[in-house]
């Protein structure tokens, strides 16, 4: 499955492919064909992930850092499921934490509301507390798990948030800017997402800040087919403000599995089976 990068992220369903001799599509048709790329694919979905941050102690203003300057590394190990409760609109999700020994048995679990009047409910729960946390709205744009993904990342931001604009359209992409409608606990001033004109996946996303600076980037840098599904196999995050980057590679990914409702309190201490194979 891929990441909602997403990863930045991680950023599922394919779209409709663009003809190259075609009329530009409107801009609400762009963003609604790349939002079920990106978060819809199949009925339901399962992969592997390896998540690496890495800190480095020099970083461009592109992002780029020299050989040598990576000074911390940590890594974690989950899996992913999802499930949508309708195509385009509502869905679930469940992260299953494997490795290290310090995460183990923690889960993320979202209940996504498609509605922007409704909050996602976002659950954490962490083993050594025997603690559910429920994650507050004006929490979504903090750091998943230590990592330069933000929980919102993970699952999704929704489209009625955001004001968009086609800005641009070249050989290759369509580039939207978007504006959030209401800035209360939101960092960025607007992001691009370079959209691809083939296939209408979402490549890459620039953040910038309150003065205009470039600060944010997730890219997705390997696509595959799996099943017939475009899907990113590898995501990353950099972050230039701290320094540091969050790649996710994604394995043994698997769509329409059939999945049965594990997305419950309940299943939060006991995880189901989907979860730990």
């Amino acid at each position: 499955m891929k990441p909602r990068i997403a990863i930045m992220m991680l950023m599922l369903g394919a779209g409709v492919l663009w003809g190259a001799g075609g009329d530009t599509p409107d801009v609400d048709t762009i963003i609604n064909k790349a939002n079920v790329m990106a978060y819809y694919q199949g009925a339901d979905g399962k992969a592997k992930v390896e998540m690496t941050i890495t800190a480095y102690d020099q970083m461009d203003a592109q992002g780029n850092t020299p050989d040598g300057s990576a000074k911390n590394v940590r890594t974690r190990e989950f899996i992913i499921l999802r499930k949508d409760v309708a195509d385009g609109s509502d869905q679930n999700y469940y992260v299953y934490f494997q490795k290290p020994a310090d995460v183990r048995a923690m889960v993320f679990m979202v209940l996504k509301h498609a509605d922007v009047k409704q909050d996602d409910d976002r659950y954490l729960y962490m083993p050594a507390l025997d603690l559910v946390k429920r994650i507050a709205a004006g929490d979504k744009r903090t750091s998943f798990v230590g990592s330069d993904f933000l929980y919102e990342d993970v699952s999704g931001r929704s489209l009625q948030e955001d004001e968009h604009e086609l800005v641009e359209t070249n050989d290759k992409y369509f580039v939207i800017r978007n504006k959030p409608k209401q800035t209360d606990n939101i960092e960025f001033d607007y992001y691009l997402v370079h959209i691809d004109k083939k296939n209408f996946m979402p490549v890459k996303m620039e953040y910038f800040d309150k003065n205009g600076k470039f600060y944010r980037k997730i890219e997705a840098l390997k696509i595959e087919d799996v099943q017939g599904y475009p899907t990113v196999m590898l995501s990353r995050v950099t972050d230039l403000s701290k320094k540091s980057t969050t790649e996710m590679k994604f394995s043994d990914v698997k769509y329409d599995i059939d999945l049965q409702d594990i997305f419950s309190e309940r299943y939060l201490r006991r995880p189901p089976r989907e979860a730990v194979r």
